[in-house]
């Protein structure tokens, strides 16, 4: 889960993060795609009512979040090789863009979708959004990456989770940052932590699921319990949570005094790419790596595509090295397909999450909205 602006050391929550649309733009979205509905043919082959079917279109339109990003000229190695143009659909952040894919299955508004998650993928697979397709490529994406039965999408992208720590505050302050969940709820570190609600954050939701993953059914109620005890804040958002209450953000705007924030493994290497001065020898931030949640980004090929056959060309090339190699830099997550070396960056000032929690799409399905609920009475009630 990706751009948002120069601003951002990390640039996933604009699509990922405020993943829940309100009561208002739910049904406005709903009345919108209804009347595009409409204004459709009744047929998949674009050649409306009688008459011999049309010619495919020379254009593939991807229907993404509003921050998904490549490279022109990645895109136009694409268009050489396959006479292809990609028109890029954006449908607001992954929530709004998986329930308009919902809303519109079988007459969709583009020929693939990406950047449907881990936290998403059944909701769109129940509504039937994607028709099968086996990626050139999915060979070279590790057993673990790929969905479990015959779900009909590929993988593109990984990203963790995790909380971040400001290394000055706590080289200044001559304490230990922390490195697991047990750790959060010590003494030692109230009030240092700043949350974003599950309800209405992607980040808030996947730490959520960490400690779901962690401490099973019968404990993660009890470590919340301790963690509001130990003094955390709760935002709505990653941007309010990074740039406003975290004291490591290097853009920051209010001078934050919390320096803790749950945020992303890539952050520290996004804040060296995006920082200003000398190149550092470390990041200015760190990674507590007992704390995250693996979040996996998949694409598919719409149910009733105009064009299935460029979209499924457009899915063997989001699983090529061309588009695999630029996914580093310009949406901060790490590519799928094996061999695929990461930029100098993130080896450098990264930090490789070697047994991030997990969980099935099937049982973050089941569970979500009852863990939310019960979230919401704990923390903020």
């Amino acid at each position: 889960m990706l751009l948002a602006g120069l601003r951002s050391p990390h640039p996933y929550e604009s699509s990922t993060m405020k993943r829940t649309a309100t009561p208002h733009l739910a049904a406005a979205t709903a009345l919108g795609l209804a009347v595009l509905a409409g204004c459709g043919g009744s047929g998949t082959d674009g050649s409306g009512s009688g008459g011999a079917p049309a010619a495919p279109p020379a254009t593939v339109t991807l229907v993404t979040h509003d921050s998904f990003n490549v490279s022109d000229e990645v895109l136009e190695t694409f268009t050489a090789d396959t006479g292809f143009e990609v028109e890029i659909l954006r449908g607001g952040d992954a929530g709004v863009m998986v329930n308009q894919a919902v809303l519109t299955a079988g007459n969709p508004q583009g020929d693939v979708l990406f950047g449907v998650d881990n936290t998403l993928l059944s909701r769109a697979v129940e509504g039937e959004v994607f028709q099968p397709y086996r990626a050139a490529g999915l060979d070279l994406v590790p057993e673990e990456l790929r969905p479990a039965g015959d779900v009909p999408v590929v993988p593109v992208d990984t990203g963790d989770i995790c909380v971040n720590y400001d290394r000055g505050w706590f080289a200044e302050q001559g304490v230990a940052p922390p490195e697991t969940l047990d750790d959060l709820t010590a003494p030692e570190y109230r009030d240092l932590l700043v949350v974003e609600n599950p309800a209405t954050s992607s980040p808030g939701l996947g730490f959520l699921l960490a400690t779901v993953a962690a401490y099973g059914e019968d404990g993660w109620q009890d470590w919340w319990r301790r963690l509001a005890g130990n003094g955390v804040e709760v935002v709505d958002g990653w941007e309010q949570a990074y740039y406003d209450h975290f004291s490591g953000a290097s853009g920051g705007t209010g001078g934050g005094d919390r320096p803790l924030v749950v945020s992303y493994a890539t952050s520290p290497p996004a804040e060296v790419v995006y920082g200003t001065g000398p190149e550092p020898e470390q990041a200015p931030t760190g990674v507590a790596t007992g704390t995250c949640f693996r979040q996996i980004e998949y694409a598919g090929l719409l149910a009733g595509a105009a064009n299935p056959e460029g979209g499924k060309a457009l899915l063997d090339f989001l699983l090529g090295e061309d588009f695999q190699a630029d996914v580093p830099l310009q949406m901060f997550v790490h590519p799928v397909r094996e061999g695929v070396p990461l930029p100098e960056v993130f080896t450098a000032y990264g930090v490789e999450i070697a047994d991030p929690y997990t969980m099935d799409p099937q049982a973050i399905t089941e569970g979500r909205e009852r863990w939310v609920t019960e979230w919401t009475e704990l923390v903020l009630r």
